[in-house]
């Protein structure tokens, strides 16, 4: 394979941003005096932004409009306080990142977190490096799996969207590179697994950040 760009998704492939995510759900739902989750219940609950994830952590039969509103308001408030406390960059994600900057591979971001935090989760734990644009969740552009921030990305690049990797650890980002005609590789130490990756349509998975370099070799 051979590719002049990555685009990468934020959480769960370049950032673990799990237990800050889970802490700051577990203590909105106890505001509410609902039951918390256990953390790694989270990795199923993370990926497709969040009112969808305000909507999973709630009960069944407590999920409506008006609880995850409020569950929503409540994490907006605590989320800022907390997302450094535990959100660390991946093993081997600062040695795969030099050596794409060394090979002068064009390096991206998108994410369905919301823009305000992927910028800033950027800027403080990924200054070392030069993404060419951080996209994250916005009212102007759909969520993945909609392919729409990926080509758009690759327009502002001015990089064709199948000279590109789409590195991501979930279903959602699987079919965002597939519709974006991008070549879309699974990240096996994020949030989900093998099968979900190979049924959003991962050509290719790997188990470690370097394995990413072997792939263009």
């Amino acid at each position: 394979m051979t590719f002049r760009a990555v685009l990468f998704d934020l959480d769960g492939t370049l950032l673990d941003t799990l237990r800050d995510i889970a802490d700051t759900a577990n203590a909105a739902l106890a505001r509410l005096g609902f039951p918390p989750h256990e953390v790694e219940a989270y990795k199923l609950f993370v990926g497709e932004g969040e009112g969808l994830l305000a909507r999973r952590v709630l009960p069944p039969e407590r999920r409506t409009d008006e609880n995850a509103g409020k569950l929503l308001s409540l994490m907006h408030e605590d989320y800022p306080k907390r997302w450094l406390d535990n959100t660390h960059i991946y093993s081997g994600v600062p040695e795969m990142l030099d050596s794409l900057a060394g090979r002068g591979v064009g390096m991206a971001i998108l994410s369905n977190k919301s823009q305000e935090f992927a910028r800033s989760m950027v800027s403080r734990l990924l200054e070392r490096w030069d993404f060419a644009c951080v996209v994250g969740a916005s009212a102007s552009i759909p969520n993945k799996p909609d392919p729409t921030g990926a080509k758009l990305i690759a327009d502002k690049m001015k990089i064709r969207p199948g000279e590109f990797v789409y590195l991501g650890d979930s279903a959602v980002d699987m079919k965002a590179a597939v519709g974006a005609a991008m070549n879309p590789v699974g990240a096996l130490w994020g949030y989900r697994n093998a099968d979900e990756l190979l049924g959003g349509g991962a050509e290719h998975l790997i188990s470690h950040p370097s394995q990413l370099l072997d792939l263009a070799r």
